[in-house]
């Protein structure tokens, strides 16, 4: 059987590789999973959303092809919320609908590179946009981050070569939940215009940022739209992943572009989706700003439960994710595996993060903590003090 070659080079999916090590694999009443894989919100919408929703679903177009870059009204909608939390001016024009962040990033790289270019990821990175860029031919340029977790503008300028297309950052970061610091933004994009790259922000964590303005100030400059395309998420922030609904801004021109990717791809977003992300937008403010604190308080959990664990060592930490190092002489590998049946605790090893030949990854864990409550993440840090070293 003949694979593609680029294709068969890609890692496998690893959250599907994780559930994989459930398999055969029993747990008592009193130390149930705590699954903390995946970092996505398994709690349907609010009520009012549903009810939103099945009132959509009434409406004929909901189940018709609708734009290719999105509902008018969503696109404006998003543009103007946009202003408001980052000022500058931010057109419905600049604003392209996609089946989930995911795809916005594949259509951001569709738009900028091929074969034999290549794309700057500060590592520990996250898997699926590696994973795409290998997919493509596209070369994936680890930009190893410092202690602190943050990527280093001057190290990125030392691997930009002919064949750089672009840079990307998230924040607040997957995997590491670290925030960038607005002028390091300034700097990146700075960097990027200097060399004439594309610098790719991924905020699909932005609502949960524990700055409550704006996280930096990249839509101030007039300009922005000739270097920055800026990528989200609506299924964080709505409880919406089985929707698929992201966003992409960017230049009206490189949208034109990109609508030719999109069509060829999907054709268009769910319209359900994206009725309700308009009715959450539109909506929701107060229900989402609870969503926040709420992530916040289990942020500070995390950060409680850890400075009580001598032996380990919390590097990041914010918005749905912890990023440790462990203690243990096994790689992060075997140990993520063993964690489940020593301590029924599901987690994706930082080997999953980063490029083969990076031996940082052997020393991490990747936690995601949206679907642990204040008591999971206690539960979680006793059943780790728990292990022997």
């Amino acid at each position: 059987m003949h694979i593609a070659p680029a294709l068969r080079a890609t890692l496998a999916p690893p959250v599907m590789e994780a559930r994989r090590w459930l398999e055969g694999v029993s747990f008592p009443p009193e130390r149930p999973l705590l699954n903390l894989s995946q970092a996505a919100p398994v709690l349907p919408p609010p009520p009012p959303l549903q009810a939103a929703m099945a009132e959509a679903l009434q409406d004929p177009a909901t189940h018709l092809y609708g734009p290719v870059l999105g509902l008018p009204e969503l696109r404006a909608v998003l543009a103007a919320r946009m202003q408001a939390v980052y000022g500058g001016e931010v057109a419905a024009t600049q604003i392209g609908i996609t089946s989930g962040c995911n795809q916005a990033f594949c259509a951001a790289i569709a738009s900028l590179a091929g074969p034999g270019d290549a794309v700057i990821l500060p590592t520990p990175w996250y898997f699926n946009h590696a994973m795409w860029l290998s997919m493509q031919g596209v070369e994936a340029t680890p930009l190893p981050c410092g202690p602190e977790l943050l990527p280093d503008p001057e190290d990125a300028a030392r691997l930009i070569t002919p064949a750089t297309r672009a840079i990307v950052l998230v924040t607040p970061n997957n995997p590491s939940g670290v925030e960038y610091p607005p002028a390091l933004m300034e700097a990146f994009r700075d960097l990027a215009r200097k060399h004439g790259l594309a610098l790719i922000v991924d905020e699909t964590y932005r609502d949960f940022h524990s700055i409550g303005g704006a996280p930096h100030a990249l839509f101030t400059d007039p300009d922005w739209a000739d270097v920055l395309i800026h990528l989200y998420s609506f299924s964080k922030a709505y409880r919406l992943t089985g929707h698929r609904v992201g966003a992409i801004a960017t230049s009206a021109a490189r949208l034109g572009e990109i609508e030719k990717f999109l069509d060829t791809l999907t054709i268009c977003p769910t319209g359900l989706g994206q009725h309700a992300a308009l009715w959450g937008l539109q909506n929701l403010g107060e229900w989402l700003a609870e969503e926040r604190r709420e992530i916040l308080r289990r942020r500070a959990a995390l950060e409680a439960g850890f400075a009580k664990l001598d032996a380990w060592a919390l590097r990041g930490c914010g918005a749905y994710f912890g990023y440790v190092a462990h203690p243990f002489t096994e790689s992060a590998a075997e140990l993520a595996k063993r964690l489940v049946r020593a301590a029924g605790v599901l987690v994706l090893p930082g080997t999953m993060f980063c490029p083969l030949s990076d031996q940082s990854g052997a020393r991490h864990l990747r936690i995601a903590f949206a679907n642990a409550d204040c008591d999971g993440i206690d539960a979680l840090t006793a059943r780790l003090a728990k292990l022997e070293v």
